[in-house]
């Protein structure tokens, strides 16, 4: 039976989490190790000069063990790795996301940040993302999409990046593989002023203005046509 560690970015309460470790409970024996609150966009980014405080959780999931940990994704991995599981899990699974993590996005993603953790700790690893819209893909296709990943493999230091698109079933088109990174985004981020502050300081904040275009054969491509996108995507390590 394999051992399956589960995290997120979105924190310990967030429905994609939880509709994720149900069905991972039929392959194997799941842990989860999640942030206490919501991390999006940590990317791959540690703790190393504060205390990382964890708690036994209640997920009222059977044969489920959790527990909650004030960090970021890719600490609860390298905590759970190294310390709080029994033996190293088989596998790592990052998700589900709110919101796609395709394209340049990948590389801000805390989802795609804790499974290369889980892939540089020498553990098969998987991010699940789906559109912020609609989860109806998601939920018919997760059983067959998990059982295809956890009997794969990627090489050393790549994951597994898997989206789901937000479309109806009913405009579902299939599951596209190989998918390559775009190069594209669906926001171009500008920052505005919202306050002048005293002593000439200025605050910022983001603003994305979303726009639809992608490469063919590309992760984002694939969603925003409505087919799941399966791809593998390299760190370095």
């Amino acid at each position: 039976m394999k051992t399956i560690l589960i995290t997120n970015d979105d924190g310990i309460k967030a429905d994609g989490l939880l509709r994720l470790v149900r069905e991972a409970t039929k392959f194997g024996q799941v842990f989860v190790v999640a942030p206490d609150g919501e991390r999006s966009a940590a990317s791959h980014s540690i703790n190393l000069h504060h205390p990382l405080d964890v708690y036994p959780y209640e997920i009222g999931i059977e044969g489920v063990t959790a527990f909650t940990c004030s960090g970021t994704p890719a600490d609860c991995v390298r905590l759970a790795c190294t310390t709080i599981l029994p033996h190293k899990p088989d596998v790592v699974l990052s998700g589900i996301n709110f919101g796609y993590n395709t394209a340049t996005d990948i590389q801000y993603s805390a989802t795609a940040g804790a499974a290369f953790e889980g892939a540089f700790q020498g553990c098969h690893a998987v991010a699940v993302s789906e559109g912020r819209n609609g989860h109806e893909v998601t939920d018919t296709y997760l059983p067959e999409i998990l059982k295809e990943v956890l009997e794969s493999k990627a090489d050393k230091g790549a994951i597994i990046n898997i989206n789901f698109p937000e479309c109806a079933l009913k405009d579902f088109k299939g599951i596209l593989r190989d998918r390559t990174v775009s190069e594209s985004t669906l926001f171009d981020d500008e920052y505005r002023v919202v306050e002048k502050l005293p002593n000439g300081g200025v605050r910022y904040m983001v603003h994305g203005n979303y726009h639809e275009a992608a490469e063919e054969g590309s992760d984002l491509c694939a969603v925003l046509d409505g087919y799941i996108s399966i791809g593998i995507v390299q760190n370095h390590c």
